[in-house]
């Protein structure tokens, strides 16, 4: 029987992937073809969906982007059996920009059925796992902090210390807490990974579970990921009946629970002790620290919170081992990263590389330039609390020092390219206005320091370029960001300077 795959998750949706579905199944029936139809993750190469892959003696074929209204030529080309056409791509693993990746979070996006377990088992899934429940909580805690894996949802932090803080931590109840609030400007991996690929995630979270002594997880999800929250739903009624969640999993008499509940629709969410907030029912506002959640956190409980990308790694490194995940990558930065490649750029989607490639390399070889086709002036890395960065620092080596040392920050690895078309006090401005209806309010440099900020760019964008106040206002904004950096609880009110000091640095000429 043929084969054919083509993607469900939200990006190929978007682009009219059901409509596309709808129509090879009805052109089949037409010709009498009988086909089975794979709903699969997408592969992250945003710019070719709806890519339509066919299995043949060969390998999997690619055509891409088609179009309902493409479905009968195709059809016409015999593209069933894998032979050519204007939409056909070759062999989906011989396409450059998938074949030059280094992919393990990603390693079965796009090729798998996202909610068929035998399909994850069959390319690797639940062996990290199996490994895991064969050893004590301290040397799972130990493999982590061996692999060097450091958290992913920005602040870079070393999950295994994490983890054994809160397994150092007496208590009867502990939980594990993934952040899926995935809220920052131009990222989309942790949604793809979840629509792709879920069992990844739900195996990571398991054996963190098992690492640290709890027995309770909770994905916290972003509440505009309604189709993620569709495939995680099943996925995860799915892992309970094949008994790798429960009272009794996968047989060894050990329990982990694991629920996914929808967020608020809130930025502020995605900080980690307003997340504990939301999740525990109130409204999120962000907790002094100390005590740090691994010791008090969700319901005052010992809680681990890693983001999506963080805890899908665990099961890969389990699989794998921690010295294949740390032979990856460079200096304190090891492993790999999917970046996102958003904004006005040729070819966006999902690139996972090693760390220490460049982010020239990234826009030009993978992206393609921008989609316009003018010249690209700056680029936003790290979501909307990033910095802008100019030409002059696009060599810059993707790993968390090299950013830390430029006064900008990786992140989560959304990268956001503008054109020369771009005005740059629009984009600080933006930065300051983001920061006033995303803050939670609790914190005075924040809440009052993004207003004032929002009101001296309008001032500086209103003054004549020979008025002395617009000098005034220049010193105004930059002390008002020292204010906010310095003051500020959490680091939404601490990095939103990051995009206005570096706009006002890197194109002084759209300031005055």
């Amino acid at each position: 029987m043929l084969t054919v795959y083509v993607p469900r998750d939200t990006t190929a949706c978007a682009l009219g992937a059901d409509g596309v579905v709808d129509a090879i199944v009805a052109e089949a029936a037409s010709r009498n073809i009988e086909i089975k139809l794979v709903r699969n993750g997408s592969r992250g190469l945003f710019w070719l969906e709806t890519l339509v892959e066919v299995e043949t003696p060969a390998g999997r074929m690619a055509y891409g982007p088609v179009n309902a209204s493409d479905v009968t030529g195709l059809f016409d080309a015999k593209f069933h059996e894998g032979a050519a056409h204007e939409l056909g791509l070759g062999l989906t693993e011989d396409i450059p920009y998938l074949k030059n990746q280094l992919r393990v979070n990603f390693a079965r996006a796009g090729i798998i059925d996202p909610l068929s377990i035998d399909d994850y088992k069959t390319h690797g899934g639940y062996g990290g796992l199996t490994r895991a429940l064969a050893l004590e909580a301290q040397a799972i805690v130990d493999e982590v902090k061996a692999s060097g894996l450091r958290g992913r949802g920005g602040a870079a932090f070393p999950a295994g210390i994490k983890w054994q803080t809160v397994l150092d931590t007496p208590n009867e109840q502990k939980y594990i807490v993934c952040n899926a609030d995935e809220g920052d400007s131009g990222t989309f991996a942790d949604r793809l990974l979840m629509e792709a690929d879920p069992y990844q995630l739900i195996e990571g979270m398991t054996i963190a579970g098992l690492g640290v002594g709890a027995t309770q997880g909770y994905i916290y999800l972003r509440s505009e990921y309604p189709k993620a929250h569709e495939v995680l739903k099943a996925a995860l009624a799915n892992a309970y009946e094949a008994g790798y969640l429960g009272i009794d999993v996968a047989g060894s008499g050990k329990h982990f629970d694991l629920e996914v509940r929808l967020g608020a629709g809130a930025y502020i969410c995605g900080e980690e002790t307003s997340l504990l907030d939301s999740l525990e029912g109130k409204r999120g506002l962000v907790r002094s620290k100390p005590p740090l959640p691994a010791i008090i956190g969700l319901f005052g409980k010992p809680t681990v919170i890693n983001n999506v990308l963080t805890l899908a790694t665990v099961s890969a490194i389990f699989e794998k081992g921690a010295d294949f995940y740390k032979g990856l990558g460079t200096g304190r930065s090891l492993g790999t990263l999917p970046m996102q490649l958003a904004g006005n750029i040729k070819r966006g989607g999902i690139v996972e590389l090693a760390f220490g490639s460049t982010l020239r390399d990234l826009m030009e070889d993978f992206g393609g330039g921008t989609a316009s086709g003018r010249p690209m002036k700056a680029v936003q890395v790290g979501g909307p609390l990033g910095a802008y960065l100019p030409e002059s620092q696009w060599d810059i080596a993707l790993d968390y020092e090299a950013f830390a040392a430029a006064k900008a920050m990786l992140g989560h690895g959304g990268v956001v390219v503008f054109d020369d078309s771009v005005d740059m006090l629009e984009q600080a401005r933006f930065a300051m206005e983001f920061c006033v209806v995303e803050s939670c309010g609790k914190c005075t440099p924040c809440r009052v320091g993004s207003t004032r900020g929002v009101e001296v760019i309008d001032k500086i964008r209103a003054s004549d370029s020979s008025d002395k106040q617009r000098d005034d206002n220049l010193i105004l904004l930059e002390e008002l960001c020292d204010t906010m950096e310095f003051g500020s609880l959490c680091a939404m009110g601490g990095l939103t300077p990051f995009p206005v000091r570096s706009s006002v640095k890197h194109f002084p000429e759209d300031f005055y």
